[in-house]
């Protein structure tokens, strides 16, 4: 039974190095934000207009980042739960961070689109 927490201790230790290393600070991986937009989720692409017309998402709404402290009433209600995905997760990580100094707390970063 020792052995067993001990090694179940190594493994969450390897699993919070490995994200802290190579996590880019997502807060979510692909499947959980897909199950949370599956379960009413706004999934917020924070790219500009342009780069969106160019593909997005599946039901993804385009605010970019630099509109979105003009545009929140469009995100909705602050206690919705929020995706929010960018081309490399450094505008998503500004917006998430936008969104939770306006009250927002169920803002989970995706990050760049391709951990879709």
């Amino acid at each position: 039974m020792r052995r067993l927490i001990v090694l179940v201790g190594v493994v969450a230790a390897i699993a919070v190095a490995g994200y802290l290393v190579f996590g880019r600070g997502r807060e979510l991986p692909g499947t959980e934000a897909r199950q949370l937009v599956a379960a009413g989720a706004l999934l917020l692409d924070v790219r500009s207009a342009d780069e969106f017309s160019r593909g997005h998402l599946p039901r993804a709404v385009n605010i970019p980042v630099q509109e979105l402290d003009r545009r929140l009433a469009e995100v909705g209600p602050a206690k919705r739960d929020v995706v929010v995905y960018c081309r490399s997760g450094h505008r998503s990580a500004r917006a998430a961070q936008l969104l939770r100094e306006h009250g927002y707390i169920k803002v989970h970063d995706l990050g760049p689109m391709t951990a879709w």
